[in-house]
């Protein structure tokens, strides 16, 4: 299964436990395809090194730049063209939408109520982790 994940789910999953976790996880077996495009890992790279993530990453001995190499190791990169017209009022979310079209995902996972309360968007559901984690059975 391809899933696009969200910026937001995925620092969670990378720094904490929960259902992000567990979606990180199945991308680690091998079980998912995460798809990520180069805006999305721009927007991870800013975030990631943000002074309120960096005491959680000194106690998990991990640094920014590790990070991100774990995901341009895990993910398949596409750079998708824009969104022929804009969906949401944060243009990071259509880059979202833009990347799942793109990728032919079968899932985009999102926080982000912005990107929840559409549902779905060119037939590709959009769920919360742990909606995600119950369609996957886990």
């Amino acid at each position: 299964m391809r899933i696009v994940i969200d910026t937001n789910v995925l620092i969670s999953g990378l720094l904490w436990r929960g259902a992000p976790h567990a979606l990180v996880e199945l991308v680690r077996d091998g079980t998912l395809t995460m798809i990520v495009s180069p805006a999305l890992l721009g927007e991870l790279a800013e975030v990631v090194t943000r002074a309120k993530f960096q005491p959680i990453l000194e106690r998990s001995a991990t640094t920014p730049d590790q990070i991100l190499a774990e995901i341009r190791r895990l993910a398949e990169l596409i750079d998708p063209p824009p969104l022929p017209a804009p969906v949401c009022r944060d243009p990071d979310d259509d880059d979202v939408l833009a990347l799942a079209i793109a990728a032919q995902a079968d899932l985009i996972v999102s926080g982000d109520d912005d990107l929840l309360t559409l549902g779905q968007h060119a037939a590709i559901p959009i769920l919360n982790p742990r909606a995600a984690m119950d369609r996957l059975g886990r």
